[in-house]
Formats: C-alpha cells, sequence, structure tokens
C-alpha cells in the first residue's frame, strides 16, 4: 500500500473505531484473492486498519455505489484492491460489514 496512506491513517485516526464484521463471502472472497495476490495481503491489512479507524479518511477514496450496490460504499488499497462495505450499528457501536473484496473490475 502506499505509503502515504499508512502516514494519513496515523494521522486522521483519532474518532471512534468501528467494530469490523466480515460477512461470509468477504472471507472466502478475501482467501481467494489473497492467494491470486500474496503480495497484497500487506496492502489489505492497512486497509482494514483504516477502515477501522475512520472508514472516509481522504487516503482510502471511500466512496458510495450505485445500481445493484446501491447502499454500499468502497475503499480504495491501491490500484488492485478494492473493498466494499456498507455501515452498520453493533452493540450500539459504529460498525463496518465487509461484503466484497478484490480488484476493481472483480468487485463491480
Amino acid at each position: 500500500m502506499q505509503a502515504g496512506l499508512r502516514d494519513r491513517h496515523h494521522a486522521s485516526g483519532q474518532g471512534v473505531k468501528h467494530c469490523l464484521i466480515p460477512a461470509p463471502a468477504f472471507v472466502r472472497a478475501s482467501r481467494r484473492f489473497l492467494k491470486k495476490h500474496p503480495a497484497s495481503a500487506n496492502d489489505l491489512e492497512t486497509l482494514l486498519q483504516c477502515l477501522e479507524a475512520d472508514p472516509f479518511a481522504p487516503a482510502l477514496r471511500t466512496h458510495k455505489l450505485k445500481g445493484a450496490l446501491a447502499g454500499s460504499w468502497a475503499a480504495s488499497g491501491g490500484y488492485d484492491l478494492c473493498v466494499v462495505f456498507r455501515q452498520a450499528k453493533h452493540q450500539g457501536q459504529p460498525a463496518i460489514v465487509l461484503e466484497a473484496i478484490g480488484t476493481h473490475d472483480e468487485v463491480y
């Protein structure tokens, strides 16, 4: 992942932490993704840490999705790493439900 993303994550992560809840489809997709792209493991870890701290940090380029994915958001962790998620509450705390992972073409 870009060094700038890691640096900006620490600068912007001063708010409330979000609970990350992986959907079963996300778990399966992440295994497939990391098998195909093992070099992206650190990028994924950093992206998830950034999402947990601040899902709308500018470095993530978070944007709302339309069409079949309406109601979900996407965050980027580099050129070929995209995570689709939706916002929720878990035990009264803000949560992020991780829905999909892959390259831009795989996710959309």
